[in-house]
């Protein structure tokens, strides 16, 4: 995983707060994201390079255009040349859905985080990147460099059908990471364990 690595672009959104990613391929850019630098839970921020910070957020779900599956046209006897079918390669798309839980902000040099629903519109094309572990850290700080968790029952709520898991693995790698001090390292640690029994205990029933 290489620094500020950029996964894709924005290119549609179901909601206010969940948007789609477009991943980038190797006719996009030279070298484009490999299949461990996206995975479930990943902390994603939305900006402009040098421009303007948008939005950060969490891959809850993705999914695989492919508009050649189930296509009952005429069948090549063998692999086509890239040359004469380029649209057989700039067709198959990886799209993220991606969560968003709050903005990063900046004060008199301290750099925090603002969790909630981000109050602009985060504008189509707008570039994405994987987050790294400075950045996470610095979103879960407030101002006084406290950390936070408030978008729990948010994430919870708005995580897609896999909220609850996604919600539990946020917070198991958040307390493996050992960013935090003692105090929240043990309040990461009991939500971990107060999440993980819920999810068991809706599992049997």
């Amino acid at each position: 995983m290489k620094l500020d690595q950029r996964l894709g672009k924005v290119v549609k959104s179901n909601s206010h707060c969940d948007y789609i990613v477009q991943l980038d391929d190797h006719i996009d850019v030279n070298s484009p994201p490999q299949a461990d630098d996206y995975g479930f839970g990943c902390f994603i921020k939305l900006e402009e390079p040098g421009d303007r910070h948008w939005a950060v957020g969490l891959i809850y779900n993705s999914q695989l255009f492919n508009p050649a599956f189930l296509n009952n046209g005429p069948r090549l006897t063998s692999e086509p040349d890239p040359l004469f079918t380029p649209d057989l390669i700039t067709e198959t798309r990886t799209l993220l859905n991606i969560v968003l839980i709050g903005t990063m902000a900046e004060e008199q040099g301290t750099r925090y985080g603002i969790h909630g629903i981000p109050k602009v519109v985060v504008p189509v094309n707008t570039p994405a990147f994987l987050m790294n572990q400075s950045e996470i850290f610095q979103f879960h700080q407030t101002p006084t460099r406290k950390s936070q968790f408030s978008y729990y029952s948010h994430l919870l709520r708005c995580g897609g059908n896999f909220a609850a898991q996604l919600t539990q693995q946020v917070l198991q790698e958040l307390a493996s990471s050992k960013l935090f001090a003692s105090p929240e390292q043990r309040a990461l640690e009991i939500l971990c364990k107060e999440l993980a029994w819920k999810n068991t205990m809706g599992a049997m029933r």
